[in-house]
């Protein structure tokens, strides 16, 4: 829907990519819904549907690809425990921009570290497209929509809300004056371990650089969390809307 409104052409793209799994991560059993896919896009007026193999994207194999690394953005946060996902998220992202040559590429903001990659990248390299934010689309109860929803039960589905509205209770709390990043950030660690959920990280950083705050440093700062239930990982962030001085 975004693309439509920013576009006369709409093009997706879907390719379940290979390098920015690691070992022992779910490149196997990640959830692959084409059908179901094509259907909504086809529903909502997409134009084209760009469907590579992965003998096009990458046509010399896997084993020693051309890769990108954009270090600035893409180390830290999902990076530490997913080593090398963003050489291959920006790696097969060219790829993808340069068979298409799209004028605009629309990214959620649900993986915000991935948008930011994804911006530094292309004014790295020069590319001539613009990068487009897209809103976390949410589920009723706030759980941001992800595929990897599709390994949760209904049950659990309810649980993982607690992943919002503790960014949320954060968000709050971190209004007016100058604050205690680590007592905050303490606290919320504690709630999501109590609704079950075994917390990866939970950060503030710049919007932009994704850097850590200096103390006394006021920002609309960035709340990034990841957190695995069971054996399911799931990401969300949230936006400060004004500025707030982290002590």
């Amino acid at each position: 829907d975004r693309a439509r409104r920013e576009a006369d052409r709409t093009v997706a793209s879907i390719f379940v990519n290979p390098t920015q799994f690691g070992p022992g991560e779910d490149f196997a059993s990640y959830p692959r819904t084409l059908e179901a896919d094509l259907e909504k896009l086809a529903a909502r007026g997409c134009d084209l549907v760009f469907l590579p193999t992965q003998e096009v994207l990458y046509p010399t194999g896997i084993e020693a690809f051309t890769t990108i690394d954009v270090p600035a953005v893409g180390t830290g946060l999902c990076d530490a425990s997913r080593p090398g996902h963003f050489r291959g998220v920006a790696s097969v992202v060219t790829r993808l921009l340069n068979a298409v040559s799209p004028d605009i590429a629309v990214f959620g903001q649900k993986d915000y570290q991935q948008l930011k990659t994804m911006e530094r990248m292309v004014a790295e390299l020069l590319l001539p497209v613009t990068i487009v934010a897209a809103p976390i689309a949410r589920e009723s109860g706030g759980l941001a929509m992800s595929s990897r929803n599709g390994y949760l039960s209904e049950t659990q589905k309810q649980q993982a809300t607690a992943i919002f509205r503790t960014l949320e209770k954060l968000r709050d709390r971190l209004g007016g004056g100058e604050q205690n990043w680590a007592e905050h950030r303490s606290v919320a660690l504690e709630e999501l371990q109590q609704a079950g959920l075994e917390p990866e990280y939970l950060e503030l950083r710049h919007p932009q650089t994704l850097e850590l705050p200096l103390p006394g440093q006021a920002e609309a700062w960035v709340l990034l969390a990841a957190a695995r239930l069971g054996n399911t990982r799931l990401i969300d962030n949230l936006l400060l809307t004004a500025p707030v001085a982290i002590s």
